[in-house]
């Protein structure tokens, strides 16, 4: 069972710090409590095609784009990237119930014959109440979660080749189709830590998508979300979303840890805390209990910082350390069966570049990577070293189905 490693794409901006451009009070709109932020970087293309290309050169098989009113469109913005790139696969972060599941069918088709099988989906049920208002959404959190199992159910039906005809709770439809498959289906990802969350993972996921928690808590996802899907005689894969702070030495990382706390005053954490604390995610509630709302004791496992998770929604933890301790770690939760690592860090850019260079080789030589030999354009006639699949001068690596 190999790693998979994908990165991120921040379509809501960049920069050098951790007050979040996305920070809020009030779903969005009113940014007076929020604390100047310098040094943030633009989501346009030209950026978002740097790091896409960075990642792709780096070796990582995807990339995350977000879905929100805070962030661009993924789909329009990912389809864009694509031809900016050649192998990189785009993990879209879409809402079932803001769009016709029969489009939806036929919108994943289209990106699949554009990008020649370059998509997978990561399913968002929605967690901010205000913000699902603001696409139209007034469900409430577990009638969210059965929409989205039937939604995706009108999905499958609609790229079976014959007329699909549903009924549902939320959604109906006569003859729906798409002409035109996917190809290949998307593989898909899902997260959710409520109930719904749990039961519709194992009957629709192909990946169940965790935040980043200490192992133990980890552990009790993997093996209650592995039983519900033996119930339903299905095996279903497992991935974390975490940041990463890595470098060539232990001290290094945490004293970049540090700056970035050193950023962060009483009233942005306020502020930012109070605005997630409304929200009905079962996910973000653990992230906020992980931290508490306290820069104290940020620590919460070896090498895994909450600092991020005080002005941050959704992910809130990062691996921090040298090299070697980020990739212990990585194995440690590898070992656990997660199998699809899905990472970021602040700058999108260095951030990759520091990982992919320190961490990336350290993981092929533990043998948590596919190696091939090195391109001699590199290393000399004859030359070769451990190297994930996908880096330059080796043949792509291929993930069957497609999040």
């Amino acid at each position: 069972m190999n790693v998979h490693l994908h990165w991120f794409l921040p379509t809501g901006g960049d920069g050098r710090t951790l007050v979040d451009r996305h920070a809020y009070t009030d779903g969005g709109i009113k940014r007076d409590r929020i604390t100047p932020v310098s040094g943030v970087r633009a989501p346009d293309i030209e950026y978002l095609a740097q790091i896409a290309k960075a990642a792709e050169q780096l070796g990582f098989e995807a990339v995350l784009t977000p879905t929100g009113t805070w962030c661009e469109d993924a789909w329009l913005t990912t389809v864009a990237l694509a031809q900016h790139t050649e192998r990189l696969k785009f993990l879209v972060a879409f809402r079932p119930g803001v769009i016709s599941p029969v489009l939806a069918a036929q919108m994943a088709a289209t990106y699949q014959r554009i990008t020649r099988g370059r998509l997978l989906l990561n399913v968002v049920t929605g967690g901010d109440s205000t913000e699902q208002r603001r696409f139209g959404d007034h469900l409430d959190h577990d009638r969210r979660y059965a929409r989205t199992a039937e939604f995706l159910s009108v999905v499958r039906g609609a790229c079976g080749g014959l007329r699909y005809y549903f009924a549902g709770d939320h959604t109906r439809g006569a003859g729906g189709l798409t002409y035109w498959r996917p190809a290949p289906r998307p593989y898909l990802f899902w997260g959710g830590g409520g109930g719904g969350g749990g039961a519709g993972a194992a009957a629709h996921a192909d990946v169940y998508l965790t935040w980043g928690e200490p192992p133990a808590q980890v552990k009790e996802k993997i093996d209650w979300i592995r039983g519900l899907a033996e119930e339903q005689g299905r095996t279903v894969r497992f991935g974390i979303r975490l940041h990463t702070i890595s470098r060539d030495s232990s001290r290094e990382a945490w004293a970049t840890a540090d700056r970035l706390l050193g950023d962060l005053d009483p009233d942005t954490i306020a502020a930012a805390q109070q605005a997630l604390g409304k929200s009905d995610s079962v996910g973000q509630q653990r992230m906020l209990a992980l931290h508490g709302g306290s820069r104290d004791k940020l620590e919460i496992a070896p090498n895994l910082w909450a600092g991020v998770g005080l002005v941050r929604g959704g992910a809130g933890t990062a691996l921090v350390g040298s090299h070697a301790e980020v990739a212990n770690r990585i194995e440690e939760y590898h070992a656990l069966g997660v199998e699809h690592f899905v990472l970021s860090g602040y700058p999108h850019l260095e951030e990759a570049y520091w990982f992919g260079e320190g961490v990336t080789p350290e993981l092929a030589r533990r043998g948590l990577l596919p190696t091939v030999p090195a391109s001699p354009l590199l290393h000399g006639a004859g030359g070769r070293e451990n190297r994930p699949a996908s880096a330059p001068g080796g043949a792509p690596l291929l993930v069957a189905g497609g999040r």
